[in-house]
């Protein structure tokens, strides 16, 4: 059933750049519908423990909590709420059109925040250890393995970048990769293999995963001949690091065709995060931007929601 009312804004998307654009965009008086399909947060919701967050609670703080204070905030001045689906998008004239399973929302601007989702490993027992010793951010958790064995899967510049970057808190980094030789630029392959405590697990993959309530277990499979390898925690750990860093999915099928976007299904914005259509901007992991965090993210949904108001008043 369509709802008739025309909002100044419609936020696809609950994360924390869709959290911020609703705060944001309530401070500015102008009315704002925040649609998100399942949990607010979005990857975030998922860290079970966050420390680089500005202004967070030092003595510890999950990702869980900080969301629920954004998701609090942007109540407080007046976002309003929607748990649907999006099924398709009209971004075109000067009223856009949201259709999702449960009905249609019509808003004078967009602010697309669907984020981007890691590229699962594929192993057994995935979901489990999820923020229980498998992780997907170098920069978020790998603190979080200081003195630990640490395994990071892929092969690209961005898994033996981070794998790098692990080094500074494993015991030990070893890059799992299905190949004999890495995919990432020379420059980059040259600095790992000088690295003194990075190790390669060549013509891997990781099969299955296992432990008692976190991450002990990783079980790697041969590409060559199949067979199995058990890697066990050292029992004063009691606990291995798993990174995945085999690419991220954007979640931006919808809107194709619609905004400019890479080859990677990135939408491109400028720095005021405008997409190739009036009145339709991205924030946060959705758009081609150079370093992914809820930090960068909260400033592109405040930036976001400040354009809207600025082309709402135009109009």
């Amino acid at each position: 059933m369509a709802n008739e009312k025309i909002y100044d804004v419609l936020i696809l998307g609950a994360g924390p750049a869709g959290l911020t654009a609703g705060l944001y965009a309530g401070r500015s008086r102008l009315s704002a519908l925040i649609i998100e399909k399942g949990q607010d947060g979005g990857q975030i919701a998922q860290t079970a423990e966050i420390e680089n967050y500005p202004g967070q609670n030092v003595n510890g703080e999950s990702g869980a909590s900080l969301v629920a204070r954004m998701t609090e905030q942007a109540a407080q001045f007046g976002a309003e709420r929607v748990t649907d689906v999006i099924t398709g998008v009209s971004l075109d004239g000067p009223v856009k059109k949201v259709t999702g399973i449960k009905g249609e929302y019509l808003g004078r601007t967009v602010i697309i925040c669907t984020g981007a989702t890691p590229r699962p490993i594929g192993c057994k027992n995935e979901d489990q250890f999820k923020g229980m010793g498998i992780s997907f951010c170098a920069t978020c958790d790998g603190a979080f393995f200081r003195g630990l064995d640490i395994y990071v899967v892929g092969g690209g510049d961005a898994a033996v970048e981070e794998a790098i970057y692990l080094t500074r808190f494993g015991r030990k980094v070893t890059i799992i990769h299905r190949r004999d030789e890495l995919r990432a630029v020379k420059s980059i392959q040259e600095k790992a293999f000088k690295t003194p405590n990075l190790e390669f697990a060549w013509n891997s993959v990781v099969d299955s995963v296992d432990g008692e309530g976190v991450l002990d277990t990783i079980v790697l499979r041969n590409t060559k001949t199949g067979e199995l390898t058990t890697i066990k925690a050292d029992p004063k750990d009691g606990m291995l690091g798993l990174f995945g860093f085999i690419g991220l999915i954007p979640q931006s099928e919808l809107f194709k065709g619609a905004v400019d976007m890479n080859e990677s299904g990135y939408i491109i914005t400028d720095e005021d995060m405008h997409t190739s259509l009036p009145g339709v901007y991205a924030a946060g992991d959705i758009r081609v931007k150079s370093l992914r965090q809820v930090i960068t993210a909260c400033a592109d949904g405040a930036i976001a929601a400040m354009q809207a108001e600025k082309y709402i008043a135009d109009l």
